[in-house]
């Protein structure tokens, strides 16, 4: 099981808590909701901090919240208010914090469960209905962005949700990152590389994902910097192992070992020839001490073993 957090998203009375509490038993994690650690911290009501403060000051209060969140160790499952996602940086955040459950709602259903609720400030109005209806579209593009997951939720039964939602979280976020030249994989050097073109390549690993269950995501770049840039990324983003090709910078850019330095998933370098056969200064690798291990000398295959490897070893650690 993966060790990521849960997040649940949705409109008011989509069931988040009603999920949240129950996945908390299945996956054995502590589950928090984030309206009711606001109340705890502010020693007030939702509806105290809106009738005084406004809406905009509640908003900011989620987004620091969330940022303390993100910070924190994983295995948590977070239901977050209806109105979290709607700040940009709040999707951001929510992204970083986990994986993403849009928990989706027809705005009949919200009705039926919430039309007796006093307790909810944006719906005290003349026409609760029209007003989750103008809701729940002004804010459909947000929770759609940020989340990794929808379920239409409506006629679903709870076992169902709950095996939607497990389901997800065993499946393990790989990146895949292709250094220079990686991408002229057919027209270079054809007796050492193979005469295989870089779509091969991709179609390989997409095929691997999706027989294996999990997503793996490809990254190629000719710039170091931009490498960089994907590795820490990464770190953010929820990626749980990493296998890289730095092509040519596998001898001497101290900057890419760096960076993969600072992150903590299984990380495997691979290379699609031999290079302990090959010239010199290709038998050096800068950056394989900051991964776990090295694959060489298995033509395009040394990806899928490498892929292999990275899942065994974020299968040993959660």
């Amino acid at each position: 099981m993966s060790k990521r957090n849960l997040v649940l998203i949705g409109f008011m009375g989509s069931g988040k808590t009603s999920v949240g509490l129950r996945m908390s038993y299945r996956l054995r994690r502590p589950v928090e909701d984030t309206d009711k650690l606001i109340e705890r911290r502010t020693g007030r009501s939702i509806s105290e901090i809106f009738a005084r403060e406004g809406e905009e000051h509640f908003r900011r209060l989620e987004t620091e919240l969330l940022s303390e969140l993100a910070e924190k160790g994983r295995s948590a499952i977070y239901s977050v208010g209806g109105g979290t996602p709607v700040r940009p940086e709040n999707r951001e955040l929510l992204k970083r914090l986990g994986t993403v459950v849009l928990l989706r709602v027809r705005p009949e259903t919200v009705y039926e469960r919430l039309k007796e609720d006093t307790t909810r400030p944006l719906l005290q109005c003349p026409d609760p209905l029209g007003r989750i209806r103008e809701l729940m579209e002004g804010r459909r593009e947000a929770y759609e962005s940020c989340a990794d997951v929808i379920l239409d939720v409506d006629d679903m039964e709870m076992e169902d949700i709950m095996e939607s939602i497990a389901k997800e979280m065993n499946r393990m976020k790989l990146l895949v990152i292709n250094g220079p030249n990686i991408n002229f994989l057919g027209i270079r050097e054809k007796s050492v590389y193979g005469t295989q073109d870089y779509q091969h390549l991709l179609d390989m690993i997409r095929k691997k994902g999706e027989e294996s269950g999990n997503d793996i995501t490809v990254f190629q770049s000719n710039h170091e910097g931009a490498i960089i840039d994907r590795i820490q990324e990464a770190y953010f983003d929820g990626t749980e192992g990493i296998v890289i090709n730095p092509g040519a910078y596998t001898h001497y850019s101290y900057a890419i070992r760096d960076a993969l330095a600072s992150i903590t998933v299984p990380k495997v370098e691979i290379h699609i020839s031999d290079i302990t056969k090959r010239e010199e200064f290709r038998k050096v690798s800068v950056t394989a001490p900051a991964c776990d291990r090295q694959i060489y000398g298995l033509g395009l295959a040394g990806y899928l073993k490498a892929i292999d490897c990275v899942l065994d070893m974020g299968k040993k650690q959660g």
